[in-house]
């Protein structure tokens, strides 16, 4: 008997969950379900909540516009090719994008790339001229802000780049900046990362603790990089003569300066006295003194980079598109990658640039809205990867701490701008540091010159 009140009883729910389904179009019970499956997301059954997919479509998209170009080519103007190269799902995205667009509003476009060397000169010129060399074209900043920009020869483009999945925000906002307007964009969302690599396989055979995990600690800085230098200048064989070394660079200003998040400039004025200015500074004259790096053989600016490739030295500070190069130096070694260690004014890793670069429109050019309007929605994809760079950095490294590393200190991109001021001595302020003068007397001999150089291109009388 207590069977078939239990059939009669599973025969009635199915009737009302029936029912439930039937009157779905109410929303109240499709809102509970929905609720209650929500509530148990966090057992997986349920990968995405609504307002996770509506975050998703908060990105702004500029509304659709309806032009003729009449048949115009918009020239692109680099010191590479930057033709659309269909490697992968996302730039087979973008060429398809481009196609329509060319369809729709009826245009050509042609890549031209300029020698680097020549680059520069080429380009300013036919700025000057009024005659620009192309319509979107690639400008450096050390020769753009603000000398181009106070001359009125570019657009200001922030209002028109508010699509984070088709702009980089950090470039127009924040990096290529002068007086709060944007005056240069980017697709590319990942930054120039710079760090520490370091020989794995030297590291094992040196006993030595894994540098890994001074960073798992938390307890990457200057003084712990100092020691893990020093641990690894040592004679092996017992010859007398140093024959393994911790350090590949000699001169580590750059490196010094944005790990403690300063610089030597700061907009139209120079910082040399400025506090964490003043820590890297004695920290690049410390390792100098206290002749931590292995020893200079007479070698040109190559030669760090070499020293490391022989294998026999443990870490080389250097930029992560230089890595492929190693790997293929160093096919018999494990190379990892570590953040450039914390100075005391810093509370996370960081990566520079010295030589920002960033695509820019020319003030000759009519209509920059709808030249962006057009690279927006040929960028505007639907990504297959993770997260930007995935696929460069998954063809680099093995291990995913080194990966995690790069995502860490990409974000935190610090832009020098010492290379803005064609007077500035910085080689000069460099050899000087490197060779063991004291920072105060470096400081006071550069300070002066320092704001000279930076008056000539200001303006500042």
């Amino acid at each position: 008997m207590r069977f078939f009140k239990t059939m009669l009883y599973m025969l009635v729910l199915v009737l009302l969950l029936i029912a439930c389904s039937d009157n779905a179009a109410d929303g109240d019970v499709e809102r509970d379900v929905i609720n209650d499956a929500e509530d148990t997301s966090e057992n997986g059954d349920i990968e995405e909540t609504d307002d996770e997919a509506s975050q998703e479509d908060e990105v702004y998209r500029t509304p659709e516009m309806d032009f003729d170009l009449g048949g115009q080519t918009i020239k692109v103007v680099s010191w590479w090719d930057m033709t659309i190269d269909t490697d992968n799902p996302d730039n087979i995205q973008r060429q398809e994008n481009l196609e329509e667009l060319m369809d729709k509003h009826n245009f050509e476009i042609e890549y031209i790339a300029i020698d680097y060397e020549e680059y520069q000169e080429r380009v300013t010129a036919s700025l000057l001229a009024g005659e620009p060399i192309g319509d979107i074209v690639r400008l450096g900043k050390t020769y753009t802000i603000p000398a181009l920009v106070q001359q009125d020869l570019l657009w200001p483009i922030d209002e028109y780049t508010q699509n984070s999945n088709a702009f980089n925000q950090l470039m127009t906002n924040e990096l290529y900046t002068y007086e709060g307007r944007g005056y240069g964009f980017t697709e590319d969302q990942t930054n120039l990362v710079q760090g520490i690599f370091y020989n794995r396989t030297l590291m094992n055979e040196l006993g030595m603790k894994p540098l890994q995990e001074y960073v798992d600690e938390d307890n990457w800085n200057w003084d712990t990089f100092i020691d893990v230098a020093k641990e690894a200048n040592k004679d092996t064989n017992n010859d007398g003569s140093v024959d393994t070394w911790g350090l590949a660079n000699a001169g580590l200003l750059v490196h010094a300066l944005y790990s403690n998040n300063t610089g030597l400039t700061d907009g139209n004025q120079e910082i040399l006295e400025d506090p964490a200015t003043l820590e890297a500074l004695n920290f690049t004259s410390q390792l100098a003194t206290e002749q931590v790096p292995r020893p200079s053989e007479g070698g040109d600016w190559t030669e760090p980079g070499q020293f490391f490739r022989q294998g026999n030295t443990l870490m080389y500070a250097g930029a992560l598109h230089e890595l492929s190069g190693i790997q293929a130096d160093m096919a018999d070694y494990d190379i990892g990658f570590v953040p450039f260690p914390k100075g005391p004014s810093a509370d996370t890793y960081h990566s520079a640039e010295a030589l920002l670069q960033a695509l820019t429109i020319p003030k000759a050019v009519e209509n920059p809205e709808q030249l962006l309007y057009i690279w927006e929605k040929i960028n505007d994809i639907d990504s297959i990867y993770d997260y930007p760079g995935q696929a460069s950095y998954e063809s680099l490294f093995v291990n995913e701490e080194d990966i995690e590393n790069v995502l860490m200190v990409a974000p935190n991109l610090i832009v020098l701008d010492h290379h803005t001021f064609p007077n500035l001595e910085y080689y000069e302020f460099e050899g000087e540091l490197n060779e063991g003068t004291s920072v105060s007397t470096v400081v006071e001999t550069y300070k002066s010159s320092f704001q000279a150089a930076i008056d000539e291109v200001y303006g500042t009388e």
